[in-house]
């Protein structure tokens, strides 16, 4: 299947977990038109200083791929600085919150794949 920038959905989210500001997240697929067990395909963009507040991950598994900007990741233990071409790899109940402290949108593909029954 392919999938044209023209024919994906866009929606925005305020105060994503309880975080600052207004995410947008533009779908590449949606979980129903996956066969493996997931929950998001999408990229993510962050105006300068929007957050996704802290959420857990029970159960499931989700990768941050960072195309552009910089932010910070904060996995509960450390905060860490994350910029383009960096990836986190967060689950098996683990949490992360995410900040863009940077100058320019912090854009990022966001997958999370579930665990199996």
């Amino acid at each position: 299947m392919i999938r044209h920038a023209a024919q994906m959905t866009t929606e925005t989210r305020e105060k994503m977990r309880d975080g600052d500001g207004t995410v947008e997240i533009r779908h590449y697929f949606k979980p129903d038109e996956l066969n493996a067990k997931s929950r998001l395909c999408a990229k993510l963009t962050l105006p300068p200083g929007t957050s996704i507040g802290t959420h857990e991950h029970m159960n499931e598994d989700e990768i941050y791929i960072i195309l552009r900007g910089e932010g910070e990741i904060d996995d509960g233990k450390k905060r860490e600085t994350v910029s383009a071409g960096d990836a986190v790899l967060t689950g098996n109940g683990e949490s992360h919150a995410l900040r863009n402290t940077g100058a320019v949108p912090l854009e990022l593909v966001a997958v999370i794949m579930q665990y199996p029954a």
